[in-house]
């Protein structure tokens, strides 16, 4: 449930930010008369969709060329996360939960299971980090011939 939702989060931010930029445009010009209004082409808005940003240009810096050894190894980064998380979970998290659900409920064990589980929760917290905003996006803008790489400003 929690992905869905933040994808659209991120439709509604990427729409908010195409509508913030192109009607103060298309009001100047129907305020001015001249009859020529610069409406977005949709190929420019498909591209918005899919680049790592959330601010909406007509044209955003592009390299010459895509790297695609660079593109497999930040995928192969995102799978070795994955993986990383999962062992986490196996050998740090599952454990802790299941000693505790085989117990009868108290207060100590229950404050013992959650300070266990802080450090492999920071752990999975910079494992999404690395493989969603580094690695994913990283990916996706190597892809897109996107130059801007500047997810961390």
């Amino acid at each position: 449930a929690a992905l869905p939702l933040a994808l659209q989060v991120r439709l509604i931010m990427k729409a908010h930010s195409f509508i913030r930029e192109n009607v103060p445009r298309v009001l100047s010009s129907v305020k001015d008369e001249s009859g020529t209004v610069h409406i977005p082409r949709i190929s420019q808005y498909l591209y918005f969709l899919f680049a790592p940003t959330l601010i909406y240009r007509d044209s955003y810096p592009r390299n010459p060329t895509i790297r695609w050894g660079y593109v497999a190894t930040k995928f192969a980064q995102v799978l070795g996360s994955l993986f990383y998380a999962y062992y986490i979970f196996v050998r740090l998290c599952i454990p802790q939960f299941r000693n505790s659900s085989q117990e009868t409920f108290n207060l100590r064990g229950l404050v013992l299971c959650i300070f266990n589980s802080i450090l492999p929760g920071v752990l999975i917290l910079f494992l999404v980090f690395f493989a969603f905003l580094h690695c994913w996006l990283n990916a996706f803008a190597e892809m897109l011939r996107f130059a801007d790489r500047m997810f961390y400003k």
